[in-house]
């Protein structure tokens, strides 16, 4: 006789579990926390990550390491906690490296509105602040499914379309309202360009999509194959100081892991 768990016993357990995970892989969700947008079976930061260095993380502060772990940190928590947003002004990552480590308990992504996004990071660091925050970079096939919908960003009005036409700067996430998935994800499109979590032959040129697939010119980097030194890692979406060659098909890999930009920023799934 079937041990009971909970009044259920194990041959129904089972049965409810494999309702959650099927042949096609985990159910769609259904709703995630307050700074991400239902994707799937993903749950996509509504926003491009801001890095933060949270003092006494694993002490004082440990009450704010949580609610940022759960979504619910705010710019005023961060602050009055005595957090410091990291690159928005250069690479002031420091103690945590380029390829990662001394980056435990330190930097942390957090979604919000309102901020300019972190950029100045390399990928390793971009993995870093993300799983330090309990969530990772999310594929490029996640990334791909998130963008869906994003208004193609040229010409950009300089107010409510995607970022794409500033020669200068990135702006505060959200606040162009019209650079929006259809999930409600906004800035996928321009603002900073997206690390996500694949690697490729890093790319030594350009090409084009087939017609019946993108009419707007977004440019793909992912021809020809370097023989030698570091794999590519995907860069998504473009950045602030585009132009047509931005766009929700727009995918770089001519950048190593290694390399940090003022235009390389990234946002965390879970």
């Amino acid at each position: 006789m079937m041990r009971a768990i909970r009044g259920m016993t194990i041959s129904a357990a089972l049965v409810l579990l494999a309702g959650t995970v099927g042949a096609q892989g985990a159910r769609p969700l259904t709703r995630c926390p307050v700074d991400a947008v239902v994707s799937g079976t993903v749950c996509m930061d509504a926003y491009e990550a801001s890095v933060w260095r949270v003092p006494n993380a694993t002490t004082i502060n440990r009450g704010l390491v949580t609610k940022i772990q759960q979504g619910k940190a705010t710019a005023a928590l961060l602050a009055a906690a005595g957090a410091t947003q990291l690159g928005t002004a250069g690479d002031d990552y420091a103690p945590c490296a380029d390829n990662g480590q001394n980056c435990a308990d330190d930097i942390y992504a957090v979604s919000l509105p309102g901020v300019v996004p972190s950029a100045h990071l390399t990928w390793f660091q971009a993995q870093a602040a993300c799983e330090n925050a309990r969530k990772r970079l999310p594929t490029n096939a996640e990334w791909q499914a998130a963008v869906a919908g994003t208004p193609n960003p040229w010409p950009d009005n300089g107010t409510t379309d995607c970022n794409t036409g500033s020669v200068f700067k990135a702006v505060a996430t959200g606040s162009r309202t019209n650079c929006k998935s259809a999930r409600g994800a906004f800035d996928m499109v321009g603002n900073r360009d997206e690390w996500v979590a694949d690697w490729v032959p890093r790319s030594t040129s350009c090409g084009g999509w087939a017609p019946s697939v993108d009419q707007t010119g977004d440019m793909q980097c992912l021809a020809g194959a370097a023989t030698s030194g570091e794999p590519g890692a995907l860069l998504r979406g473009g950045g602030f100081n585009g132009t047509t060659w931005d766009g929700p098909l727009r995918v770089d890999g001519s950048y190593p892991p290694s390399f940090a930009e003022y235009f390389t920023g990234f946002r965390c799934a879970r």
